[in-house]
């Protein structure tokens, strides 16, 4: 297996790394790539920071290691290898009646990058994060190969659900697979007129899957305006899909420029009659709306773009319209904007959700955005509030470590699998996660 000098980035593209890449096939190979020592592990790069960056070293794309071992149709759970992606074990088990438990935004995601951020959905109000459904794990660290679950090696498996690669390469997962009705969803979508409202049909929510859109440049009394969607899974005739589109080149500035931007979402919110309506959908369109267009990374220039998402306690709801506001008025956000009403469902010393609000917006990497993220990022902390390590580029180390009181865990069984340091990423090394 050869290893290739490549340079690379993160899915937000404003942060890049150059070094060299493997990609193994087989567990065999994989091994035989770290007979001299651990290197960290990355699936296809779809946190937007430098969560999967290690700039100046080594790092294994998982991405070829993506088999699917067996499946009990009667417990339904699957072993998986991690490099499998999610869109892939939805549409192979949707017809058969199965869905994983808890999907991200995008089906790139493989299994291992889904548990070393411990992800969350549209259903974590319900389900939880996504290493609350894995049965358990193997793990190859400094100490060998191991079988790492919740009910036998608990601090090990808090360790590594959500613990960012630090605690050896995750090998492959057994996942407990949730029951879904079909293969379609049946998605009721609404238009909300602003923030309270919003937070009122979020709270109410009966529906199994629910997200929001939010229009960030709305203002004043429209502050928070966006449209509702609660899906349920179904069966029936599966809905035409569209075709995917590709962004082929890196658009010009004033692509994203504020009234287009404006302009957009102003059409974005009008597309939904002002009574509603229920559709059908295919089961991708519904949970990975964005993945139909490939590259659309692209559409922020070359320049690539920082993603702002925190959580806040249900209390701290202030605080986040606090943010929209800053943001609305600041006239730089792009229309993907999304709130979500999120559990206490987590599993993981570092794993991100706690119940209360999440707000994501994407901004383009400019000087005045990032000054406005970190204005942000105050926000969060001040209202007791996390950031998403998936997502980050910019946030500052001990703003980190007021976010996660049980940080001082996680290094202590960090430590004890990579006692060398072997596995640091960018972002361990940028926000010195690993650091007394």
């Amino acid at each position: 297996m050869l290893w290739k000098e490549a340079e690379y980035h993160g899915w937000g593209r404003a942060l890049s790394a150059k070094g060299e890449i493997a990609r193994p096939e087989r567990v065999a190979a994989l091994k035989a790539l770290m007979k001299d020592g651990l290197v960290p592990a990355v699936g296809m790069r779809r946190s937007y920071g430098d969560a999967g960056l290690n700039d100046g070293g080594r790092v294994i794309e998982m991405s070829r290691l993506d088999r699917m071992l067996s499946f009990d149709a009667r417990t339904g759970i699957l072993d998986v290898e991690a490099g499998a992606r999610i869109a892939g074990i939805a549409a192979a088990f949707a017809p058969k009646g199965w869905l994983p438990a808890v999907m991200p935004g995008t089906g790139f995601a493989t299994v291992g990058g889904c548990i070393a951020q411990d992800v969350h959905g549209k259903n974590h109000h319900h389900a939880g994060s996504f290493c609350e459904h894995v049965v358990s794990l193997t793990l190859m660290n400094a100490t060998g190969v191991h079988e790492v679950s919740p009910k036998d090696t608990p601090d090990l498996f808090r360790a590594t659900a959500g613990g960012l690669g630090q605690t050896g390469v995750i090998l492959s997962a057994r996942l407990k697979l949730l029951a879904a009705r079909g293969d379609v969803m049946i998605v009721t979508e609404r238009r909300v007129e602003a923030w309270d409202e919003f937070l009122a049909l979020l709270d109410a929510s009966a529906a199994t899957y629910s997200v929001g859109w939010i229009d960030a440049t709305a203002r004043g009394d429209a502050l928070g305006r966006g449209i509702l969607e609660e899906g349920e899974t179904g069966s029936g005739l599966v809905p035409k899909r569209d075709k995917y589109r590709k962004v082929p080149f890196n658009a010009p500035h004033f692509a994203l420029s504020g009234p287009v931007v404006r302009a957009f979402n102003n059409a974005y919110y009008r597309r939904v009659p002002e009574s509603g309506r229920t559709i059908v959908k295919p089961i991708s369109d519904f949970f990975f709306p964005l993945d139909k267009i490939h590259d659309w990374n692209r559409l922020y220039g070359k320049r690539g773009f920082h993603q702002f998402q925190c959580v806040v306690p249900l209390g701290s709801a202030p605080a986040l319209r606090d943010m929209l506001e800053d943001i609305a008025n600041s006239g730089l956000a792009s229309p993907l904007a999304v709130l979500k009403r999120m559990g206490p469902g987590r599993a993981g010393y570092l794993s991100f959700p706690m119940e209360g609000y999440t707000l994501a917006v994407d901004f383009p990497n400019r000087a005045e955005a990032r000054e406005l993220i970190r204005k942000l990022e105050a926000r969060t902390v001040a209202a007791d509030g996390r950031l998403y390590f998936a997502k980050d580029s910019l946030a500052r180390g001990e703003d980190m470590r007021a976010m996660y009181p049980e940080l001082p865990e996680w290094q202590a069984e960090a430590a004890k699998a990579d006692p060398k340091g072997e596995l640091l990423t960018d972002l361990v090394r940028r926000l010195k996660l690993r650091s007394a």
